[in-house]
């Protein structure tokens, strides 16, 4: 089996056994949109050991920064002088310029992943009801961006890498 053959069978294979645990046994305990954000990202980023590092690092660097934008956007007061929409605005500007000025560090210097952690962690603060709330953002429990979008994102790494492992072993079997 070619190698591109290998690579498309083994994400196949994986990517059905991630929906599995998604919507079965592990439901809840991780978002598959957010496992498939850095399994596409480690291979936009080289697909080696380097790529999984920064991918790593900067999509939690950028769910951290997310998370403390989306704090301060939820306190913002409803009579806010600018009003809400214009602070949130100005409070995003603010930590995206800060995110990317931040890769003047060489470990976060993988803007894209720092920016798919940003991503990421608005869509599931967005898009879930209740989640963008002070509550939510200093709880320690599971529905805080900070572990459950980061523990997503950190597990598609782990399906990424997988998926080339098992790539190589169809790759050599059909030798």
């Amino acid at each position: 089996m070619n190698g591109l053959s290998a690579l498309s069978v083994s994400i196949g294979l994986l990517a059905g056994l991630a929906t599995f645990l998604a919507v079965g046994p592990l439901s809840g305990v991780f978002l598959i949109w957010a496992l498939t954000i850095t399994w596409a990202a480690y291979f936009a980023l080289g697909g080696d050991n380097k790529a999984a590092v920064n991918t790593a690092v900067c999509s939690v660097f950028g769910v951290f920064v997310a998370t403390y934008a989306a704090y301060e956007i939820a306190t913002i007061s409803p009579d806010a002088m600018l009003g809400f929409p214009l602070m949130a605005a100005v409070i995003v500007t603010v930590t995206v310029i800060a995110m990317c000025l931040a890769a003047n560090v060489p470990a976060l210097a993988t803007i894209p992943a720092s920016v798919l952690g940003y991503s990421a962690t608005f869509a599931y603060l967005l898009q879930t009801p209740g989640k963008l709330s002070t509550d939510v953002l200093l709880n320690v429990g599971w529905d805080n961006p900070l572990f459950i979008v980061s523990f997503s994102l950190v597990l598609g790494l782990g399906f990424a890498i997988a998926s080339v492992k098992l790539a190589a072993k169809l790759t050599t079997i059909a030798e």
